[in-house]
């Protein structure tokens, strides 16, 4: 059971549109927390946390509702953009706004510390919030991380967009093309230099890279790294298995050294990316991530061991 000081926060991804919802209140109309969050916060709420999702809108903006079915519209609240993620901008960006977030939820309810569950490009968000509460010598604590499909070390449709891998790399499944020109649409669409341009290992890997500049923000944290990996086939470990978007290899974060993920506990599931991915493929919901009741299960014991 969660303190009165303590709260459980869900951080969607990537060109994600997500609303604002407390324990008590959610969204009047579609999905009650959206695509990403709804099934994870309704267990986590009747495990006993106290549940918030944080919004997000694709671009500069207010979360009002996402109108790709089933989604979500008539959120109990629509708080100001400076608090809501930019899901299509920077990693840094995000991480700003998401910290400001939870400096709202202290201020409102008196919150001091946080877990966060993270989704996608979420787990980047978060951990790039952890660096401005640190940088800005916050009083605010998060006590626990658990990623679920984070593209640790990038994203390989990201990467073939990029010009950074061959999509000879994933010819060993043809619905991969599918998979490779929805993201090229969508990044086609994005700001520059954005969420889309750096989710990829050119960017956040390296002796200079993203991940190496995080070193000592998680030290003293076990952070829960869920992956998935619905898609196999003969290919480079940095691509096969993936869950459809992410590879196993970069949601376990494999390749990032104990400087910067010195305490983790890791998860791999026969699951696809999102939803959406679920759809694409013609899988049940609970064959994605955030939708996977067994994957909720190591949330909340994740959470739970953090108490």
């Amino acid at each position: 059971m969660s303190s009165p000081s303590r709260a459980l926060v869900i951080v969607s991804g990537g060109a994600a549109h997500s609303p604002f919802t407390t324990p008590d209140a959610a969204c009047r109309g579609g999905l009650p927390a959206g695509t990403t969050d709804t099934f994870l916060r309704e267990g986590l709420l009747a495990a006993g946390h106290e549940v918030f999702t944080a919004p997000a809108h694709v671009g500069a903006g207010q979360a009002l509702a996402d109108e790709a079915e089933p989604g979500f519209s008539a959120p109990p609240e629509v708080l100001p953009a400076e608090v809501t993620i930019n899901s299509a901008g920077t990693i840094d960006g995000a991480g700003h706004h998401l910290a400001g977030f939870l400096a709202l939820l202290s201020q409102r309810y008196g919150y001091t510390s946080f877990d966060l569950v993270a989704h996608s490009m979420g787990g980047l968000f978060s951990r790039a919030a952890l660096r401005v509460l640190r940088d800005t010598a916050s009083p605010l604590g998060v006590r626990s991380l658990t990623t679920i499909g984070t593209p640790w070390t990038g994203s390989f449709a990201a990467e073939v967009e990029a010009g950074q891998r061959d999509p000879a790399d994933l010819a060993g499944d043809p619905r991969f093309a599918a998979v490779l020109a929805g993201f090229s649409a969508e990044a086609a669409s994005a700001p520059r230099d954005g969420a889309a341009e750096q989710v990829t290992s050119g960017y956040l890997t390296g002796a200079d890279g993203w991940n190496a500049r995080q070193a000592g923000l998680l030290d003293g944290l076990t952070v829960t790294l869920v992956g998935g990996a619905a898609f196999t086939a003969d290919g480079p470990p940095s691509a096969w298995p993936n869950d459809g978007l992410v590879s196993l290899r970069s949601a376990l974060a494999q390749d990032v050294p104990a400087s910067v993920l010195p305490h983790r506990v890791t998860h791999t599931f026969d699951d696809v990316h999102s939803l959406f991915f679920a759809g694409q493929f013609g899988l049940p919901v609970e064959r994605a991530l955030t939708w996977d009741p067994a994957v909720l299960a190591v949330v909340a014991d994740a959470v739970a061991r953090e108490a």
